[in-house]
């Protein structure tokens, strides 16, 4: 198992959500296995997410994807985001 965590700044968090929500299908389609949102305590558009993958090969296939990038182009990012993967110790 991968996780692959991705936090970002958003300008408006109910757009973003939105948008979010309304990729799922799509998310799971291309591996995603298990997902979670968080925001953060003092800033609420300061957003991390964890996407679960079988392999580091699909998380990094995801992350790479023109999909991707073009639901989140359209989700309002505040600013690029900071990706990183990690398996379980």
């Amino acid at each position: 198992m991968v996780r692959m965590f991705v936090r970002h700044p958003v300008a408006e968090y109910s757009h973003w959500r939105t948008v979010y929500d309304a990729f799922d299908a799509e998310r799971r389609q291309m591996g995603v296995m298990d997902q979670a949102v968080y925001q953060g305590i003092e800033d609420p558009k300061d957003v991390t997410v964890w996407h679960d993958f079988e392999s580091p090969e699909q998380a990094k296939a995801f992350a790479g994807s023109d999909r991707l990038r073009q639901a989140m182009d359209g989700a309002g990012l505040a600013g690029p985001p900071t990706i990183w993967f990690v398996t379980p110790a």
